[in-house]
């Protein structure tokens, strides 16, 4: 039987509980703005195969980014195609100390037994990761998993620790000597705090002392960055360049911190560069391709959606000269339309689930703002699994999509968010859920990823 549905046998033999989950989740303080993170019941399965195919295309992605952040600082071109507004740009040119754009990253993507296909690529210190390894470890110690480790090999990501490396490692790059003391830095109150907290008690716990602060609060004292009465060495910033952008006197500390070079800070302002989802529209088009190896161009074709910044002009697809305005209105049911630079699926246009009208409308609407840089993607495979689902009315089983998005820590395959969601976006932001994700094989062989026994 296929792993899923030994699951899903257990499951019914152990009579597991929802509001004993919910209590475990509660304790644990796997929350997203209070809201429990997991509302199901089962986690996501991978096999060593598909964890080798994901490492090749996820990791060639973030050097990818790591390339055209370095390409961008020496040509003012790219930034502006990549659609940096002046107040990014600003900071991207900024000194940080250190090369690495993005100690943490993450690229978004629907993965099937034949396929694989990024969505976007998240260079900018994405949530998830605390979320990811302690919903794992929860999983794990829930009475089915005993009995399902008589029939395969049950593995998971450290994504905790990974982390924390890629700090380390940072700094270190960045000239630290010392061990750090880490700040977490983002607003107060922002649905994501419980991560933060769970983070700096896991950094903590390890020998690295670990605050959690509003940018706010912050100050600079001896020359040195403070937050909550101490010299900080790293910040982990999570607050967004968005955010700091457009509340320039409450980020202006965290900006002089990193410009004077009073502290390492990851990811820095240069993540932004690949952040954008223009990112892919370079990736996929014609004229960038002497960036890239021959390799690089072959998994870019297999695992990345053609992408276009919209605008009236021609360009390329498939080698073919076209009009994109008028080609985009005329294939609706095969593209989608994206803001380049949003969270949580704000914006996002699905062509296929959207009339004639409203996607003409939506066209009009992103061609009067060009400072959003709009962008058309490909419609890509999506994966849809039954999952038994905790409700009001008891466990149900509902088909729903999964977005699987691996984690990258200074470029390495480190861990995964899965998301699931009934609608066209999966998302924690737009009502969404988190499962772990477990890579097994049938008992006896091994995965190569580090266990969680």
């Amino acid at each position: 039987m296929d792993p899923a549905g030994v699951w899903r046998q257990l499951l019914a033999e152990h009579a597991l509980s929802c509001d004993e989950v919910a209590g475990r989740m509660r304790a644990e303080r796997l929350t997203f703005g209070g809201r429990l993170l997991c509302p199901f019941l089962r986690p996501f399965f991978l096999n060593a195969t598909d964890e080798t195919r994901v490492r090749l295309a996820a990791e060639t992605l973030a050097r990818l980014g790591e390339r055209v952040a370095q390409a961008a600082l020496v040509s003012p071109a790219l930034v502006t195609e990549l659609g940096l507004n002046d107040g990014e740009a600003r900071l991207a040119r900024l000194e940080p100390g250190y090369a690495t754009a993005s100690t943490a990253s993450r690229a978004d993507a629907f993965i099937l037994p034949d396929s694989l296909h990024f969505a976007e690529y998240n260079a900018e210190s994405p949530a998830g990761p605390g979320y990811a390894q302690r919903l794992g470890e929860l999983f794990a110690r829930l009475p089915v998993m005993a009995p399902f480790r008589e029939r395969f090999d049950v593995a998971m990501h450290q994504s905790i620790e990974r982390l924390l490396e890629a700090l380390l490692a940072s700094y270190r790059e960045w000239g630290g000597t010392a061990h750090p003391v880490v700040a977490i830095v983002d607003w107060r109150g922002v649905p994501t705090w419980s991560e933060f907290e769970l983070l700096a008690a896991a950094f903590s716990s390890v020998g690295t002392a670990t605050v959690v602060s509003d940018p706010r609060d912050l100050e600079i004292s001896g020359g040195r960055l403070v937050a909550g009465g101490r010299a900080i060495d790293l910040v982990y910033r999570r607050v967004l360049i968005n955010d700091i952008v457009a509340r320039p006197e409450e980020c202006r500390v965290l900006v002089e911190a990193y410009e004077k070079r009073l502290v390492c800070v990851a990811n820095t302002f240069r993540c932004k560069l690949p952040h954008k989802k223009t990112f892919f529209a370079l990736l996929t088009d014609d004229r960038h391709q002497h960036l890239f190896t021959t390799d690089e161009r072959d998994i870019i074709a297999r695992h990345v959606p053609w992408t276009r910044r919209l605008a009236e002009g021609r360009t390329t697809r498939g080698g073919t000269s076209i009009d994109l305005v008028a080609y985009v209105r005329q294939r609706r049911e095969g593209l989608v339309l994206k803001p380049s630079d949003e969270y949580g699926g704000s914006g996002v246009t699905l062509g296929w689930e959207t009339g004639p009208k409203d996607w003409d409308d939506a066209i009009d609407r992103a061609l009067r703002e060009p400072e959003r840089a709009w962008i058309v993607q490909e419609r890509i495979p999506i994966r849809r699994e039954t999952f038994p689902v905790c409700t009001d009315d008891g466990v149900v089983e509902r088909e729903l999509l999964v977005d699987f998005a691996p984690f990258l820590f200074r470029g390495r395959l480190g861990g995964y968010l899965t998301r699931l969601s009934a609608s066209g976006l999966a998302n924690v932001t737009s009502g969404g859920g988190q499962v772990p994700a477990f890579v097994i094989d049938s008992l006896g062989a091994s995965s190569g990823v580090q266990s969680d026994r």
